[in-house]
């Protein structure tokens, strides 16, 4: 093992709290150009350029997960990592990204955009109160505190 228990939810609640950060970002950036407070190009540019590390993110605390011998929840996170590394791979050739200015008022793209980010917004609070779960029950495995003596509490 890499981390001791508690550490690798520690790490799991702040990569999944940061990416539910990302996605709320996602949310705002979708909603202000559904208002046309943002162009297209605008909006599709600075979210094009957080889809590799929110893929990033997830498939290194799978890995973590996967290390650490949590097979319940590799299986559980497998299906988001293989969609977003399926949502990467799937863009056409010639597309900017997975969020395309040229495309995304056409055929309700951007109502099915915040649509899926609604749904992972969903998927990461879920995980986020099940990795929240899963350090206080890390910490309540044994006694945290080794105690020598009565008197004197040794960390």
């Amino acid at each position: 093992m890499i981390f001791s228990e508690p550490s690798l939810f520690v790490l799991a609640l702040v990569d999944t709290g940061s990416i539910l950060f990302l996605l709320i970002y996602f949310v705002i950036t979708l909603s202000d150009l559904e208002c046309d407070y943002l162009n297209a190009q605008q909006c599709c540019s600075k979210l094009n350029q957080w889809m590799l590390p929110k893929l990033i993110a997830h498939t290194f605390l799978s890995c973590l997960l996967l290390l650490h011998g949590h097979w319940i929840l590799v299986l559980l996170n497998l299906p988001m990592a293989l969609w977003c590394a399926y949502e990467i791979i799937r863009v056409p050739s010639g597309n900017l990204g997975v969020f395309d200015p040229t495309e995304i008022h056409n055929r309700g793209q951007l109502k099915t955009h915040m649509r899926d980010c609604m749904v992972h917004l969903g998927y990461y609070l879920t995980f986020f109160f099940l990795y929240l779960y899963c350090l206080i029950i890390a910490f309540l495995k044994g006694d945290p505190l080794n105690r020598d003596e009565e008197d004197e509490v040794i960390f």
